[in-house]
């Protein structure tokens, strides 16, 4: 009877003891790591590694994946930090007292803030430079090939990478500070290197938000309009799908004309790849066309409604946190050394005002994410399926680290949320500078709405060209006068 007691009353026990936050960590960082690497398999161009000689190869592509992994999975990371701590602090509102969420204390998100900033830095200063250069090694000239060759040469081209980011940052501390004290504390590499340098990478992440969001949430509204079936008054999928019928057998006639015929004009590797884009298009457009009439005539408006109402509330919180910056210095991005959860909502609103801050956190990285692949200068670092080299797939990862690394100081200098910044997060010295922080504030509700404005007029612009039939207009032509020649 006493060991039944005592078998039971310690399994009782050891069911109550929470589990530790270096546990939770853990198991986080696994289901963020395996989800990476279903993603990045998923985009990666299957290589085919079958001779004995092409061992080193696969073994060099095996580490440059699992590094990236581990990069876009810190990337995760970073872009759940602000939500999760808000969705802890809310949960430990509404449940103060109950025995299973004890393990959600200031303890594990403090802990988790300065993991994340610590493993950014691993990432971008060391892992993703060792990916690239280990990729492209061959080897120094002379030297006996192998995987040794290539990490050695790997580490050389790291050590002389690392000296010249060293003098710059440290060049340009001396330009920004003209203390000799701040100059100095560069010589200590963890302590002030590391943060300075993130704090580089953390201004130049938050230049490359503002830039790419407003962007972004223009282009919302046309990738949304791909992925769902228009209604039938704004879109016609009939006349679409007849005009690809017609394409495909047109292509299907010239491909099994003779060679000698008129038709064939192109080479038949070309019109085989049109042939199977407009099959490809046609069996899409008979999926569309399929779609229910309530998805058809509901889900569309709804969604471009959604998309207007988020859209429309970003910009007047951005504008809202302008006036205040005015008004009360509390409003500007501090960090904190200890996170106070479970006393107070972040939000005037309570929980909705909680649930709302991280629809619009999330909203923001995928308009920052859609503007940053459809910007002109990064488009050709859109992953394509099962096609993409590993070069491409770590800028991708180094451009998704850069850009979720910087969405907690973006999210909360922007004030969309009023959770301060844990840990080496609230360090980065542009911060405090009010000037700077204002000016950011303006130029995203200015960016934001000149987009917003350009792309809702063009459809109306469009449509006044055409009906005053100015589109039939010539374009106007300068011609040059010579002496010796009639103009």
């Amino acid at each position: 009877m006493s060991t039944w007691l005592l078998l039971h009353g310690g399994g009782a026990l050891f069911s109550r003891l929470p589990p530790t936050p270096h546990q939770i960590c853990t198991l986080l960082f696994a289901s963020l790591y395996i989800l990476s690497h279903f993603v990045i398999t998923r985009f990666k161009k299957h290589t085919d590694f079958a001779t004995v000689e092409d061992d080193e190869d696969a073994a060099v592509d095996r580490i440059a994946l699992s590094l990236c992994t581990f990069t876009l999975a810190v990337s995760l990371g970073a872009l759940l930090l602000v939500p999760f701590s808000i969705l802890a602090n809310e949960v430990l509102l509404l449940f103060p007292h109950n025995d299973y969420i004890q393990w959600l204390n200031g303890s594990l998100i403090h802990g988790l803030w300065n993991l994340v900033f610590l493993f950014s830095n691993l990432s971008l200063v060391f892992l993703m430079p060792f990916a690239y250069f280990f990729t492209e090694a061959e080897g120094f000239a002379g030297s006996k090939k192998g995987i040794l060759a290539r990490v050695y040469e790997t580490f050389v081209e790291l050590l002389l990478l690392t000296l010249l980011v060293l003098g710059m940052v440290w060049v340009a501390s001396a330009i920004v500070d003209e203390d000799t004290g701040s100059q100095e504390s560069l010589y200590d590499l963890w302590e002030y290197y590391l943060p300075y340098l993130y704090s580089c990478i953390s201004l130049f992440g938050g230049l490359l938000l503002l830039l790419c969001t407003p962007v972004g949430l223009s282009r919302m509204f046309t990738v949304t309009g791909k992925l769902l079936v228009k209604p039938r008054l704004l879109e016609d999928l009939d006349e679409q799908l007849n005009c690809t019928r017609f394409e495909e057998a047109a292509l299907s006639r010239k491909i099994s004309a003779s060679p000698t015929s008129c038709w064939l004009n192109l080479s038949a590797a070309m019109l085989q790849e049109q042939f199977l884009a407009i099959q490809s298009r046609r069996l899409a457009l008979e999926l569309r066309r399929c779609v229910s009439p309530w998805q058809r005539n509901l889900g569309y408006p709804l969604a471009m409604l959604c998309l207007l109402a988020l859209t429309a509330i970003s910009v007047l919180v951005v504008c809202f946190h302008t006036l205040e910056l005015l008004l009360d210095d509390a409003a500007m991005p501090r960090g904190i050394q200890d996170a106070p959860l479970g006393q107070v909502s972040f939000s005037i609103f309570g929980s909705f005002g909680a649930a709302l801050q991280v629809v619009l956190i999330f909203y923001l990285m995928v308009s920052s994410v859609v503007g940053f692949y459809s910007s002109p200068l990064f488009m050709r670092l859109l992953p394509v399926r099962q096609d993409t080299p590993m070069t491409k797939i770590i800028g991708n990862c180094v451009s998704l680290l850069v850009l979720s690394s910087a969405l907690p100081v973006f999210s909360r200098t922007l004030g969309i949320t009023r959770f301060d910044l844990l840990g080496d997060f609230g360090r980065f010295n542009w911060l405090g500078n009010f000037y700077i922080v204002f000016l950011y504030n303006m130029l995203f509700a200015a960016l934001t709405t000149l987009c917003l404005v350009k792309k809702f007029t063009w459809a109306v612009r469009a449509e006044l060209i055409r009906a005053f039939g100015l589109h039939k207009l010539p374009l106007p032509v300068t011609r040059t006068c010579q002496p010796s020649k009639l103009c």
